[in-house]
């Protein structure tokens, strides 16, 4: 069971950085998302080269054994040394071995961070000096990194001024303060060291097998100065680094520019193949420091320089074991771009000192962490991946790191201490899993048994959940934040609602489609006026509708946001029976809940048969897309409610297929009163590519949309009400505040979004927030 006092904790040190630290996060990891997006624009196979990415890198990861001894045998036959350690022990003793005491310059590696490597050589009294900027900043600042690309984030310029003027004893006019002096003091302290350097030490973004070719991808020229003007030169990486070819770096050079910081590509892009063939600099004579090409260095200067040494240091640590786990596998193709970091909300409020681990940071950091340091790294921070999924296609090798972080969440709720009480919280609880779950997991994961008896006891539920000592209680026990409203449970649930009415509306033979609302759980409990207004929608579009009682089973998203994976893959099997029966019967089903239908689309692949995943995704329509593929169908929108007395309308009729699932944005249609609505979409509703539909069908029917700048509101569904996160939440929903402040009428396509967004503008809007459905349904009667 988590303490009360360690969620305070918890909340305390998130509340600390985002006061320290969030403004500078947030304005440096939102660039890099924006200029990510700007660039990848221009990018007309980017999609194509992500998948090119991916197949290289897993064609590498499975042939990895092969590879290493390729590669191996091609830097041994340039001259270079190649030595595998099996853990950052093995891999220091080596490197302190060669730089025996020495001089160091060291450029930025994630890999010698987690070998903590300098720690290692200055325990032997070697002098380590970190070249590239941020890297030296946190030295000086002896702070760890708060993101795997930019390091130092978190630090102002104002900061970084401080910083130097007290380390260096800087005042008055030697005291650096713009961002050109501060960068000119940095460079000319840097390259004094890396000229005095014994051994250079950098990481490798790449290594090619066949001819031992490194690649340094960096946006400042400090790696190759430490790779060639030392005479010793060690290079320490990951065994995941090794790709097959020098031409397989193509798709990679294309993309983690884009990716990490929004560059068309990094500044300085450095191929080497190690020994070089040039001399080492000497410094001492400044009259011709460099020795002319082919003289000293062999034959047209392209052999290895005879007195220049390398040292390759391939570092297991944990990378061979996941390389055989089936779900963390994944994370060896991660090329290091921090894209997951910077497209993540809750990253943008807090950076890596809050969700990081050891060393690696952001979404893909739980695989890391668990892989190389264990779960107790992991638990740490694992809970602040919200499996919102907006990582997804912003990772340039298209790792599923919701899934990756939800797996490592139930290994760490299986490896809980069982508390007193779990033998009978485990008979009594509708799940499958195991003592020491973390109570307000097991109420989250949950929610459907919650909720059923919640509608079953209504209006008295909501009224015993809103006493004080009530919250205060589930506050102390089960962490959910008093600020928050709960949800009001409805005693008429949807399907009783259907039931009562008499079923279908529209005659099979007056019926364009055939379809079957997905009660969800929170829609059949909850927003129950939702789920009508999806039915009567559905039904003035000339749909014969159906909500059975046999369909109102919940779809495993809940507990699978808790970790609880065996519990939701039998939530999902139950869900698949219920569905499928319905789809084999020629019903399309339409879903309300973005989170819902990113299970079907995305998740169940992973719970369910591939056979009975494939045909519920395609059997799966959200609601709005289905109302768009209608329209553009010939249905009639005159019986929707619409702008103004304005009605779009309708195409011409084909086949009524409305798995129409391509926009055409130069359609024609009725602009009606442009009357303005603001409009959130859910964060899986925008990685399932199912925003514009939306967006599409409002403008048909006349509305002027304005959509939100802002990706995540921050709500995150359960995550918003835990009171550990309460705060962050309530940031990461800042910028959507601001944007939607001044409008009149707010829309949004999650539950979890609507309540978010009540909760941040407050009384400043008319009204609380609608779902979409519900500004365009046909009024009730």
């Amino acid at each position: 069971m988590s303490k009360p006092d360690s969620r305070a904790e918890t909340a305390a040190r998130i509340r600390h950085l985002l006061e320290t630290e969030g403004d500078a996060v947030a304005e440096n990891t939102r660039g890099f998302n924006r200029g990510r997006h700007e660039a990848v624009r221009e990018l007309e196979d980017y999609e194509a080269l992500k998948s090119e990415a991916r197949a290289i890198k897993e064609d590498a990861i499975e042939r990895l054994p092969e590879l290493i001894d390729d590669l191996r045998e091609a830097v041994e036959a340039n001259g270079g040394r190649v030595y595998v350690a099996d853990d950052a022990a093995d891999a220091n003793a080596y490197v302190r071995e060669v730089v025996d005491g020495g001089t160091v310059v060291k450029s930025k590696s994630m890999t010698t961070e987690e070998l903590e490597l300098n720690e290692a050589l200055e325990a032997d009294g070697a002098a380590v000096t970190e070249t590239d900027l941020g890297e030296w900043v946190l030295q000086l600042a002896d702070e760890a990194p708060s993101h795997i690309v930019g390091p130092a984030i978190h630090k102002s310029r104002e900061g970084i001024a401080d910083l130097f003027a007290e380390t260096f004893d800087l005042a008055g006019e030697d005291r650096p303060e713009t961002a050109e002096e501060l960068t000119r003091f940095a460079r000319e302290r840097l390259l004094r060291d890396i000229r005095e350097a014994d051994v250079g030490v950098t990481g490798a973004n790449f290594l090619a097998a066949d001819s031992g070719t490194m690649a340094l991808v960096t946006s400042e020229g400090n790696a190759r100065k430490t790779a060639v003007v030392p005479d010793t030169h060690v290079a320490v990486a990951g065994v995941e680094k090794v790709i097959p070819t020098v031409e397989d770096l193509a798709p990679f050079v294309e993309l983690i520019g884009r990716s990490g910081t929004g560059q068309d590509i990094t500044s300085y892009v450095s191929l080497l193949t190690p020994p070089v063939a040039s001399p080492p600099v000497d410094f001492s004579d400044l009259e011709s420091p460099i020795a002319a090409s082919g003289t000293a260095a062999g034959d047209g200067a392209t052999e290895a320089h005879p007195d220049r040494e390398f040292h390759l240091v391939l570092v297991d640590n944990g990378r061979l074991a996941m390389r055989e786990d089936d779900d963390l596998r994944e994370t060896l193709y991660c090329i290091r771009c921090g894209a997951c970091s910077n497209s993540c909300g809750n990253f943008q409020s807090v950076g890596g000192h809050a969700f990081g681990g050891e060393t690696y940071s952001g979404g893909i950091a739980t695989g890391w962490e668990a892989g190389v340091e264990g779960l107790d790294t992991a638990a740490e921070f694992n809970d602040l991946c919200t499996g919102c999924s907006r990582c997804v296609p912003a990772c340039p090798v298209k790792i599923d790191i919701p899934w990756i972080n939800t797996v490592v969440r139930d290994r760490i709720n299986r490896g809980g201490d069982p508390g007193r009480f779990d033998p009978l919280v485990e008979g009594l609880t509708p799940d499958d899993e195991t003592g020491g779950l973390d109570p307000s997991k097991r109420l989250f994961g949950n929610f459907d048994a919650l909720a059923k008896l919640g509608s079953a006891t209504a209006p008295l539920s909501n009224w015993g959940a809103s006493l004080g000592p009530v919250r205060a209680a589930m506050d102390r026990w089960l962490g959910i934040a008093p600020e928050r409203d709960l949800p009001t449970f409805e005693r008429e649930t949807l399907v009783d609602w259907f039931e009562s009415r008499g079923g279908p509306r529209v005659s099979e033979g007056m019926a364009r489609r055939e379809a079957v609302v997905y009660p969800d759980t929170y829609t059949n409990h909850v927003a129950v006026d939702r789920g009508k207004a999806a039915v009567r929608t559905l039904e003035a579009l000339g749909v014969r509708v159906h909500v059975p009682a046999s369909t109102a089973v919940a779809s495993g998203r809940a507990p699978l946001s808790q970790g609880m994976v065996e519990t939701a893959r039998g939530k999902a099997e139950r869900c698949r029976n219920a569905l499928l029966a319905e789809i084999d019967a020629g019903r399309d089903v339409v879903v309300i809940e973005p989170s819902d239908l990113a299970a079907f689309e995305r998740e169940y692949e992973r719970l369910l048969p591939e056979a009975d995943a494939t045909a519920l995704a395609d059997g799966c329509y959200e609601v709005l897309e289905y109302v768009y593929g209608l329209l553009e169908n010939g249905a009639d929108p005159a019986g929707l409610t619409a702008a103004g007395d304005s009605n779009a309308t309708g195409g011409d009729d084909d086949n009524g297929d409305c798995d129409d699932r391509d926009i055409d944005d130069d359609r024609d249609r009725d602009d009606g009163d442009g009357i303005t609505v603001a409009y959130h979409a859910h964060c899986q509703q925008r990685t399932l590519d199912l925003e514009a539909h939306t967006v599409a069908v409002l403008e048909r029917l006349g509305y002027d949309v304005t959509t939100s700048e802002t990706e995540c509101c921050g709500m995150a569904g359960s995550f918003g009400y835990k009171s550990a996160y309460y705060e962050l939440s309530m940031d990461v929903g800042e910028p959507l505040a601001e944007q939607f402040c001044d409008a009149d009428r707010v829309l949004a396509s999650g539950t979890s979004c609507c309540e978010q967004l009540d909760a941040l503008l407050g009384p400043s809007t008319e009204g609380s927030t609608e779902h979409p459905i519900e500004a365009i349904s046909p009024p009730e009667g």
